[in-house]
């Protein structure tokens, strides 16, 4: 089913500016973090200037990481511009889930583009040893968007099963 431009609109509201702060927010970590962290609220939140070179978590796959993530970036951008395409109209949750998660991987596939030093990361947080890997907003839009969209599929299947049930019992007689 195609969507209609109006519902598409909701999902481009959401992934723009999700583009947009991603990019200012790691020009001004880029411009203005010193080499060592920066204490945001104590040891549990940090503010610090790394490049990540591979993907999520810091998972490296050799000297062609950069164009390997890159195209699967790509491919998964057209994959999730096809789920934009057939969505329901009124499938508000499931735009908004594919805004984030296409908006991220757009910020970050600008970084892959523009720089041989990798994605830009900043956010810290973790407490003493125990840290988090460091992290972007375009990978908090990425996460949070993820897992509204696995939710949206979940139901989604959860339906076609209960209507295929339905269907499979056929009419009732009355008696």
């Amino acid at each position: 089913m195609k969507n209609s431009g109006g519902s598409q609109r909701l999902f481009w509201i959401v992934g723009g500016p999700v583009v947009a702060f991603d990019i200012l927010t790691k020009l001004l970590a880029v411009r203005h973090l010193p080499p060592r962290p920066v204490q945001v609220v104590g040891d549990w939140l940090t503010l610090q200037l790394v490049y990540n070179p591979g993907a999520a978590f810091g998972i490296h796959v050799g000297a062609y990481s950069r164009w390997v993530f890159l195209v699967l970036a790509i491919v998964a951008l057209i994959v999730l511009g096809s789920m934009v395409r057939h969505t329901k109209p009124g499938d508000y949750v499931r735009l908004i889930a594919l805004g984030l998660v296409c908006g991220g991987a757009v910020g970050n596939l600008i970084d892959r583009i523009r720089s041989s030093r990798g994605v830009v990361d900043f956010i810290d947080v973790g407490i003493g040893v125990h840290r988090w890997p460091t992290f972007n907003i375009a990978d908090s839009a990425v996460t949070v968007g993820a897992i509204a969209l696995a939710f949206v599929l979940w139901m989604e299947g959860r339906e076609e099963e209960g209507a295929g049930r339905v269907e499979a019992s056929g009419p009732t007689e009355a008696s």
